[in-house]
């Protein structure tokens, strides 16, 4: 029933949308999980980019009414470009341009990634800053997560979904054609890098709801190895070189 709700509700969307811009809208894009059909029913986002050819207050403001019922099914609301500002920010913002690349659907007007270039340069400096950022964050969220299972069962579960997302951008650094599903990314990542499968597959099993529970010294040493092998894919990204 959820996701019959989410799909009325986008179409309506859509044809709110087209009223309250006009001719000023180019472009809606379904991008990310639901995109790729890799969403998760009740825990995934519906990610959509609004493509104009202006944006003033005036613009936003208009879309206020058409994302009321959107909102109220805990959706996040669109993200706001310039097809101009598509071109020129791709240098910093080129893992999530190419996430939206790869994992979109356009549901109106013209494709506004068609004429999107992404340096490997840039593509490098944020995959490695992302990782190292998002490294740091996990260490500090552990502190107060590792006094209960189930925060740090949680922790495990959420953060490895933000490091599948970089483990695209890292095996495209490497040469290789991601896939678009998180586990599937992860995989590959794990092949091309020599990870231990094992760990990833584990947390995949809580995220997924499948296996043992884990216990709370399970869980610590799950965690441990867990931050070794994110900070094995990180020295492997300081080492490539990109032109």
């Amino acid at each position: 029933m959820a996701s019959k709700n989410i799909s009325a509700t986008l179409d309506q969307l859509i044809q709110n949308l087209r009223a309250a811009h006009g001719e000023n809208l180019l472009s809606i894009v379904l991008y990310g999980s639901a995109a790729a059909g890799d969403s998760v029913e009740s825990r995934s986002d519906h990610n959509l980019l609004i493509a104009l050819v202006r944006i003033t207050t005036r613009d936003l403001h208009a879309a206020h009414s058409a994302m009321r019922e959107w909102e109220k099914l805990g959706q996040p609301i669109p993200v706001y470009f310039t097809v101009a500002e598509l071109q020129d920010a791709a240098d910093v913002f080129p893992i999530e341009f190419h996430q939206m690349e790869k994992a979109r659907r356009v549901l109106y007007g013209r494709d506004p990634f068609e004429f999107v270039k992404i340096s490997p340069a840039n593509l490098r400096h944020q995959t490695e800053y992302e990782l190292r950022t998002k490294l740091i964050q996990l260490r500090r969220l552990y502190i107060p997560a590792s006094a209960s299972l189930v925060r740090l069962s949680a922790l495990l579960s959420d953060s490895l979904v933000s490091f599948a997302a970089l483990f695209r951008s890292v095996l495209i650094l490497k040469g290789e054609e991601p896939p678009v599903a998180k586990e599937d990314s992860v995989r590959a990542a794990v092949r091309a890098f020599g990870l231990d499968r094992t760990v990833f597959e584990r947390i995949f099993e809580l995220r997924g709801g499948r296996g043992a529970a884990l216990t709370q010294a399970e869980a610590d040493s799950l965690f441990e190895t867990y931050m070794a092998q994110i900070e094995r894919v990180i020295e492997a990204v300081d080492r490539i070189e990109a032109s």
